[in-house]
């Protein structure tokens, strides 16, 4: 099977990534990342996959898949279109809004698999199948492969545990201008070592103004790599605000505060003073009624946490392909069109 792994955005790469390893143990498979050029000038892969930054190549291609984690896939593509989600912000409303882009919806797991089933049966030109989400292979094959690291860490600054601090990038949701002094408290009055690992969407002012404060405090530790996956493991908690990361956390069962988030459905300690944060952080380790919340999280949102979910998801593009054929491009309206066209350029067809 001809597949692309269609890498938008930075955040995209370690998504994608568990499907062509996949790909690579099926053997069989020819797989080509696009790549946005002025999104990714930075791909970090580009020595070990092959990849474009065209278009056209692309579409010279002629990919019988393509797996997208963002919003939207030039229509004009061949292939059956594949949405496999950025994450599980439930609680953002773009997250249910269909664009009419793709022929068939990845689930991550029976909340968001009845809830878009719900939409297919109103669009009538999707399908959706549950596969779970491809980043928890990464995390099924690395699950302690930091432990060591994660000691070594907390050794150099006569630390117990390790907090995560991954709020979201939005201006309106972030909670970076509220927080950072409750953060320094918390590193002064509990046995912490902060580990700040920031959106690659994340303004540049607020980058630089956190890199300052891990500079400035021997107990906070400014994470530069792309990727948050890693740290999810490493750390004993997270705090947040309105970012899918939360739900990472929740599925390796480990607690999460957040200051101000927007989800209407909350299965974590949520706070709305920043100075309540050294006092949600005693409360939430030993909270029973916390840890069946998170138990719920994992059994409707991903319970998929087995390393297969990429196999699932090639198998599912294979089995629409033998229902369907490979679709030539996507019927979509003229704006749609025109939004393809202005964000990915033309193609000269065959």
């Amino acid at each position: 099977m001809r597949i692309v792994l269609f890498c938008e955005n930075k955040y995209a790469i370690d998504i994608l990534k568990p499907i062509q390893d996949e790909a690579d143990r099926e053997g069989g498979n020819e797989t080509l990342w696009y790549v946005h050029g002025k999104k990714i000038p930075d791909f970090p892969l580009r020595t070990e996959v092959r990849w474009t930054g065209t278009m056209q190549e692309v579409y010279d291609f002629s990919p019988e898949a393509i797996f997208v984690p963002g919003n939207i896939v030039p229509y004009y593509l061949p292939g059956v279109k594949i949405q496999v989600f950025h994450g599980y912000a439930a609680e953002k409303k773009d997250h249910w809004v269909i664009r009419r882009y793709f022929d068939t919806y990845f689930t991550q797991g029976p909340y968001f698999t009845a809830h878009f089933e719900k939409l297919a049966r109103r669009y009538k030109d999707f399908e959706v199948v549950e596969t779970g989400w491809p980043r928890q292979d990464w995390i099924f094959r690395h699950r302690h492969d930091y432990d060591d690291e994660r000691r070594q860490l907390l050794q150099a600054v006569g630390k117990e545990k390790i907090a995560l601090y991954a709020p979201t990038f939005s201006p309106k949701l972030t909670s970076l201008p509220h927080i950072k002094q409750a953060l320094v408290r918390l590193t002064e009055e509990r046995d912490v070592l902060l580990l700040v690992k920031l959106h690659p969407l994340t303004h540049p002012e607020w980058v630089d103004e956190y890199r300052r404060l891990a500079q400035e405090h021997d107990a906070i530790t400014f994470v530069e790599d792309f990727s948050v996956s890693k740290y999810t493991l490493m750390a004993d908690m997270m705090i947040s605000d309105t970012s899918s990361t939360v739900y990472e956390m929740l599925l390796l069962d480990k607690p999460v505060v957040t200051l101000n988030t927007i989800a209407r459905d909350i299965y974590w300690k949520d706070i709305r003073r920043p100075e309540d944060l050294t006092e949600a952080y005693d409360s939430v380790f030993d909270d029973t009624e916390l840890r069946r919340r998170r138990q719920w999280i994992v059994a409707n949102y991903d319970p998929y946490l087995d390393g297969q979910v990429g196999h699932r998801m090639l198998e599912g593009a294979r089995d629409y392909i033998r229902r369907h054929g490979v679709p030539r491009q996507r019927r979509v309206n003229l704006w749609r069109k025109y939004t393809g066209f202005k964000t990915f350029g033309s193609i000269k067809s065959k």
